[in-house]
């Protein structure tokens, strides 16, 4: 369901979109899509209209894959995984279709680490494990390595955050649990 709405005495509808505006009207990027224009926290939480947030990671852009690994580190190490994530999925859509599935493996695993450090206890463990089922697929199809990247070690760590997170039934720091992709 789109909308959260509550309907009062007089038949009108209240209440907000997702991606939009109380008055209900949506936010939109420059091409006329809609996006919100919310700002996120770091773990790509959105924040109230107004507030502070942390700048988004632009997309659609093309990276070479040594620049897409080196982002990405980076902004796992700083406690990202949602932008680190938007890093993958731009290589994902932007390379060549041999490593797709190796790009979305690992915006999955970014995606888990975002959902297992929101406090997520069901669903980033889920994506932490298809994740590492991706990248372990496509490593046993290909050389096994990738751009100087440990994916036997990147797929060892999700599976062991995932255990982690189950294990304990507890929210995770992002920054402190971010994998080593080199």
């Amino acid at each position: 369901m789109d909308r959260k709405e509550r309907v009062d005495g007089t038949g009108s509808t209240r209440g907000s979109t997702r991606g939009g505006r109380a008055d209900g009207t949506r936010d939109r990027d420059g091409e006329g899509r809609a996006r919100s224009a919310r700002p996120r926290d770091g773990l790509g939480r959105p924040l109230p209209y107004g507030a502070q947030g942390v700048a988004r990671q632009p997309e659609g852009v093309v990276r070479t894959p040594q620049e897409t690994v080196t982002e990405a580190q980076a902004l796992l190490d700083a406690g990202k995984p949602f932008h680190a994530h938007e890093v993958f999925e731009d290589a994902w859509k932007t390379g060549p279709e041999a490593e797709r599935a190796l790009w979305r493996g690992l915006a999955q695993l970014a995606v888990g680490l975002t959902h297992a450090a929101r406090g997520n206890l069901t669903g980033g463990p889920r994506l932490l494990r298809r994740g590492a089922g991706a990248v372990a697929e496509w490593a046993a199809a290909h050389t096994g390595t990738a751009y100087g990247m440990d994916l036997a070690g990147v797929v060892r760590w999700a599976r062991a955050l995932a255990d982690e997170v189950e294990r304990t039934g507890a929210a995770v720091d992002a920054g402190r649990h971010a994998p080593r992709l080199r």
